[in-house]
């Protein structure tokens, strides 16, 4: 029975290893889609959500069925539930970069350019996501406390854009497209929140609730 349980946790450890890559690429392909205005990217953006939502709903049936048929304790009870949160995270995370891609689609970005510096925030982002699955996986308490901290990074970020389009807002010929810009930049400080969640819960992992 332990066996197969083990082996069925080992199945959990690599969809939620599966979810996070999903998340990591669609944030990508959303990125380049910004800068290239390339609806093929954006669309795949999209059809890469779709696929987090399906495998969301998988991990979730997952994560039940270990606790309604072991009714595990101790680590591998703290695995599983924070597992069962993490992926409503990972969900919102290929939402809001889906979002993103439909701002392109629809016409309301047309083709982004970096005046508030959405790649580096993009790329804070990704590595925050990408850490904090990594922290989760392998219970590694320091990294999460890692992607944390790093939170400040792009809520700094964040705070320059606003300050940068509140100068431009008077000079640029579309308010708009400006509004458009800090709404994604927006965006990526919530896929950064996401990100610090994912690490609490690699805390509680391996600390239990007073990590959180």
């Amino acid at each position: 029975m332990r066996i197969r349980f083990d082996d069925e946790l080992d199945e959990l450890h690599k969809s939620m290893v599966e979810i996070g890559e999903l998340c990591k690429d669609t944030i990508t392909e959303t990125t380049d889609t910004l800068f290239t205005g390339d609806t093929h990217e954006a669309n795949d953006s999209i059809n890469l959500y779709h696929r987090i939502h399906k495998n969301e709903r998988e991990i979730e049936d997952s994560c039940l069925r270990l606790l309604m048929e072991q009714q595990p304790v101790a680590t591998d009870l703290r695995v599983i539930s924070a597992s069962l949160k993490v992926v409503y995270d990972l969900e919102r995370i290929g939402e809001i970069a889906a979002d993103i891609s439909e701002l392109v689609l629809n016409d309301h970005l047309s083709v982004a350019n970096d005046m508030i510096n959405l790649k580096e925030m993009s790329r804070a982002a990704t590595e925050m996501v990408n850490d904090s699955i990594t922290a989760l996986v392998k219970a590694d308490k320091d990294l999460a406390e890692t992607v944390i901290r790093r939170d400040d990074q792009v809520d700094g970020f964040f705070n320059q854009a606003k300050e940068t389009l509140v100068k431009s807002f008077k000079e640029y010929g579309n308010p708009e497209y400006l509004l458009n810009l800090l709404m994604v930049a927006k965006y990526f400080e919530k896929i950064g929140d996401h990100a610090v969640n994912i690490a609490r819960w690699a805390k509680f992992v391996e600390t239990g609730p007073a990590g959180r």
